[in-house]
């Protein structure tokens, strides 16, 4: 069954651009390791009425703060700890990169699929062979 990594991350909206720059990057790592999915959400209705456990609420983000809830979806937990381990020893991940958001305030876990109603992707099917047309020999006359 599949693996998905969740994250909610109050970002500063005034960095939300910079914060998707850098999400593409990483994004664009993980799925050339072999994640199946990766997103990236930034929340814009989290505020309901009649629910008092908001994502704001309890993560105690700030008003000027945007709430974004990713997650990156593997075949597999191992499938998921072979592809982190690739994603965190690439020098694209290495470096000084301001961070756009605080990471103390990150949460994060590992979350076995339970359910999942995406469609199936089929596998590619391959055009049938094409049949041989035997040539008629000529009698000689």
């Amino acid at each position: 069954m599949a693996y998905a990594d969740g994250f909610l991350i109050p970002v500063p909206t005034k960095s939300l651009t910079a914060y998707r720059k850098i999400s593409q990057k990483a994004g664009a790592i993980w799925m050339e390791y072999g994640a199946l999915d990766y997103k990236e959400c930034a929340g814009d209705d989290l505020t309901p009425e009649g629910i008092s456990a908001t994502f704001p609420a309890m993560m105690k983000a700030k008003g000027d703060h945007t709430i974004v809830f990713s997650w990156i979806v593997y075949a597999s937990k191992a499938e998921r700890a072979r592809i982190l381990k690739k994603v965190m020893s690439d020098p694209r991940m290495q470096g000084p990169q301001d961070c756009p958001f605080d990471p103390k305030k990150m949460l994060y876990g590992g979350f076995e699929v339970i359910v999942d109603m995406a469609p199936a992707k089929k596998a590619a099917r391959k055009a049938p062979p094409k049949k041989k047309v035997a040539k008629k020999k000529k009698k000689a006359a």
